[in-house]
């Protein structure tokens, strides 16, 4: 009989692997080595379920609750198991090959979950030195805190770790409030909860954008049910449920409920629908329609004064149709990657709207040159098949059975719209509106590929008639390029050459540049003044970057003992100024060129600079200055 869940083979196997990784040994006690194994054998599971189903860590929602997990485990090891690299990740294999069979999708992304949790331990592996070596010292000052009736101190009753140092804690060391707690309570300590509280409101108040929207009570006109009929038709005939008053980025607007309306509100990446809804004979615009606990919310900038009679509800045709033709371009480009990068792609975001399409995914490297043509062909062949989008309800069991891929973080009732274009190709559950055919989509073109997170790519792309004038915009772009280099019959050679040649010739200015600093610098030897026993060069000089005065106050040191030189000149109507001196004559007449730049020369130039005790310079504004920058120099000496 097994003493705990522990003792079963779901965690044997995770926790003798991670004796051998530490070479330390799980007894089965209460210790808190032993925890430690347990905690790791436990967070592990959940951490990678969690990111091959499409939950990356992040600092909000449920990407918070994952970091969080991450990071408890990670405090774990490294104090109870003293291993201080990345463990967690080195688990995802094991895990992944022992539940093959009950949850595929992790060994589909084994590399991919890898990635992402190397990448997050490493990022907190980094500050939990400096940040346990902060929690220590505000243990030792809690415990022995006494009590004080001053609000504002940081240090509270003995025995309660401050709220202030809780939220330091987070903020800068990056431990979340539960692992602050933990240590706490490992010291028979305490938080201070409301103090913590406090100090996150007082963060996110400082945080708030501008953009926050601030709105009175709803107003309620009638009841009524909030239907959704944009599927079929672009307009429809409808009565105000609800209003309220909002406020946003400093402006007034409003939020109106319809009891039915053609507008499809923002949500699984499509924005949301624009157009006009006519109330009492005038026309209102809508900027934008969002989702409210399941409420479909008509944004406009004004309303009448009476709201009771019919309103017309016409979204704008135009926006609609182009956002439909990116959003079917979203699902053939899904298929696509997933295609010819591998079945580790998932969808990780999108933005679909009239104008673009950009779409987040799994994926471990850059997206070669390769690839990315062998999706754009792929998808610009479903094109021209023509392939007509069906769109069908049906049981979520039964759309499962299909291959339907459904997006994580996304809510799906027992009932799922799901969209199919060739059902050997792309099936996926989806809210969004789509065209007929994917004919409709004319052209598709990818526009970029990027990074934005570990383990995270991103490609944008266009589609029907913006595809067909980013196509123009390049080819006269190439154009232009054309008839600027006279036509070449080999562009791509002609460029070549050009760039040869500008190297070449950079490579002669900087010889001849060298040869002009060496006919300076004699000149500049043979105006230097003695003045107290210290060798003085100064002069404004002709040179072509601020970098040759540096230059010419080095060569001068090697030339000059015991000496101050300043070198000033005028750049492109601009000032710039360099000050050396002998290290001598710095210790000798404590001069320091760095604050002589900064007290005496910065304000003649209406600049700034500093630098060295030997070696400073300055850039500013007002060229007539530099003599007197010159006379200024002479005069402390």
């Amino acid at each position: 009989q097994k003493q705990s869940n522990y003792d079963t083979d779901i965690f044997t196997g995770t926790i003798t692997a991670t004796e051998k990784i530490t070479r330390e040994k799980y007894d089965n006690s209460n210790s808190k080595q032993a925890i430690a194994f347990r905690v790791i054998a436990d967070h592990i599971r959940a951490i990678s379920f969690t990111i091959a189903d499409g939950q990356l860590p992040s600092n909000t929602g449920a990407g918070y609750v994952i970091r969080r997990i991450l990071r408890r485990a990670v405090r774990y090891y490294y104090s109870y198991l003293d291993y201080k690299q990345p463990l967690l990740n080195q688990l995802v294999p094991l895990l992944a090959k022992q539940f093959e069979n009950v949850f595929p999708e992790l060994q589909k992304q084994v590399d991919f979950v890898i990635k992402v949790v190397k990448e997050e331990e490493v990022a907190f592996l980094r500050t939990l030195e400096k940040g346990i070596k902060k929690m220590d010292d505000i243990v030792a000052e809690t415990a022995t805190a006494t009590d004080t009736s001053d609000a504002t101190t940081v240090k509270k009753a003995s025995g309660i770790i401050a709220g202030k140092n809780a939220f330091e804690l987070l903020d800068t060391f990056g431990f979340p409030i539960d692992l602050t707690r933990l240590i706490a309570s490992e010291n028979n300590l305490t938080v201070d909860e409301a103090g913590f509280d406090a100090e996150m409101q007082q963060q996110k108040s400082r945080s708030r954008s501008a953009g926050t929207i601030d709105a009175e009570d709803w107003i309620a006109l009638k009841e009524g049910s909030n239907k959704f009929v944009g599927y079929e038709s672009l307009e429809a005939h409808a009565s105000i449920l609800k209003y309220r008053k909002i406020k946003a980025k400093g402006k007034e607007a409003y939020q109106l409920v319809l009891d039915t309306t053609p507008f499809y509100a923002e949500s699984g990446g499509q924005v949301g629908d624009r157009g006009i809804l006519t109330i009492d004979h005038s026309p209102f615009t809508v900027i934008d329609t969002k989702k409210d606990n399941d409420l479909i919310i008509h944004f406009i900038e004004s309303i009448p004064d009476d709201l009771s009679g019919e309103v017309f509800a016409k979204v704008d045709e135009a926006k609609r149709k182009n956002t439909e033709l990116h959003h079917s371009a979203t699902h053939l480009l899904h298929a696509a990657l997933r295609k010819i990068l591998g079945t580790h792609v998932a969808q990780k975001g999108s933005l679909v709207n009239d104008e673009h399409l950009r779409f987040d995914f799994s994926h471990f490297a850059k997206v070669t040159e390769e690839e990315i043509a062998k999706v754009e062909a792929l998808v610009n062949e479903k094109i021209r098949e023509n392939i007509p989008v069906v769109i069908r309800e049906m049981q979520k069991d039964e759309a499962m059975k299909l291959g339907a891929m459904a997006l994580f973080g996304e809510k799906y009732g027992n009932v799922v719209r799901v969209v199919i274009i060739d059902p050997d190709y792309s099936v996926e559950l989806c809210g969004g509106t789509h065209v007929g055919t994917t004919g409709e989509l004319g052209l598709f073109k990818l526009t970029n590929e990027s990074a934005v997170a570990a383990g995270v790519r991103r490609v944008e792309a266009v589609c029907g008639k913006q595809a067909e004038e980013y196509v123009n915009k390049q080819i006269n772009l190439l154009g232009n390029l054309h008839e600027v280099l006279k036509n070449p019959k080999d562009i791509g050679k002609s460029i070549e050459n050009l760039q040869a040649e500008n190297t070449s010739l950079k490579k002669h200015i900087e010889a001849l540049e060298a040869r002009q600093l060496v006919i300076i610098r004699n000149e500049l030897l043979q105006k230097d003044e003695i003045i107290n026993n210290v060798t003085f060069v100064g002069e404004i000089i002709e040179v072509s970057n601020a970098d040759a005065l540096k230059k010419l106050c080095f060569d001068l040191k090697n030339k000059l003992h015991d000496h101050v030189a300043v070198l000033c000149a005028n750049i492109d109507g601009k000032p710039f100024v360099a000050i050396g001196i002998s290290d001598t004559v710095v210790a000798a007449k404590n001069l320091d060129a760095g604050k002589i730049i900064k007290e005496h020369i910065a304000p003649l130039i209406k600049g700034g600079g500093g630098g060295q005790k030997n070696l400073a310079t300055a850039g500013g504004q007002d060229v007539s200055g530099l003599k007197a920058v010159i006379e200024k120099v002479k005069s402390l000496l």
